[in-house]
């Protein structure tokens, strides 16, 4: 297999310009990476999303930087051409500029994250600028942000009405000049999409944002049918793995409660001389343990 060449930041840039889409996805370990660097996937994201698909919560709010630490280091582990962008969890940057430089330093010197992606504007603009300059790479994001859910009143849709359409480019076009190299946008009518995508200058990321955008991303568990319950609108599901993997444990357990596996194929020999040498030697069920195998 060829070498693949590293991503940077300036070639999202170019694919930009070519109008060439740029492909996102979540992952949280290393044999998924592995596959999606493989599959050509341009951004993986380590998304905090990790805390309701990986960690079992209910929403995005409880993981901790060190839980995404120990997320991201799998996936660069195993990543070889791919972008990958840590996402900065709850109340790792909303405190200060100052904390908010001191996680995502951790991101780039512990994990080797390419860049972090922090929710927001407003107050986030501050820490978005505070971590460019501290030399690591900020994605933005508007829209629905989920680590807000409950202030934007549940998961739903973002920027229906016209004004509140107009504070999402407002943000957007903010996130862009604080030095942001890319925005995702989550949960907006297409068209307050398409006019943000021809408004920056930077790649727009969609996730239930239209076609207007300059990539796509979602959510690995969704993508691949593993996730259980509600399934968003903007959800398109490739594969239904969850139902296979099911059906693959339960035909194991079948097979184990039936004495089926493991059968001679899945079973090591030995030469028939060693295994003759090996049980007059080996302590017998219900008998004394030989000189041999006290010594």
């Amino acid at each position: 297999m060829a070498e693949m060449l590293k991503l940077q930041l300036p070639d999202l840039i170019e694919m930009q310009r070519r109008g060439d889409r740029i492909a996102v996805v979540t992952a949280y370990d290393a044999p998924s990476a592995r596959l999606a660097d493989e599959a050509g996937i341009d951004i993986i994201l380590v998304g905090d999303s990790a805390a309701m698909t990986v960690l079992g919560h209910d929403s995005t709010l409880p993981v901790t930087v060190d839980e995404m630490l120990v997320l991201t280091r799998a996936v660069t582990r195993a990543v070889r051409r791919a972008i990958v962008v840590a996402d900065m969890p709850f109340g790792s940057f909303q405190v200060s500029d100052a904390a908010a430089v001191q996680n995502a330093v951790r991101f780039a010197k512990e994990a080797s994250a390419d860049a972090v992606k922090i929710e927001g504007a407003g107050p986030s603009l501050g820490r978005a600028r505070a971590i460019i300059e501290a030399g690591i790479a900020v994605m933005g994001h508007v829209g629905l942000t989920p680590q807000s859910v409950t202030k934007l009143g549940g998961y739903k849709a973002q920027g229906r009405l016209a004004d509140d359409a107009l504070k999402i480019v407002e943000d957007a076009i903010a996130l862009e000049r604080a030095g942001c190299f890319a925005v995702v946008l989550e949960a907006m009518p297409a068209p307050v999409a398409e006019r943000i995508s021809e408004l920056l200058t930077v790649p727009t990321i969609g996730i239930g944002a239209g076609a207007a955008c300059d990539g796509q991303v979602l959510v690995w568990h969704d993508l691949l049918g593993l996730s259980r319950g509600h399934i968003a609108k903007f959800v398109k599901q490739y594969a239904h793995l969850g139902g296979e993997i099911a059906a693959a444990l339960s035909a194991y357990v079948s097979d184990v409660r039936q004495e089926r596996f493991p059968a001679a194929e899945h079973t090591y020999a030995m030469p028939e001389a060693e295994r003759a040498r090996f049980e007059s030697l080996a302590p017998k069920p219900g008998g004394g343990i030989t000189e041999r195998a006290r010594s």
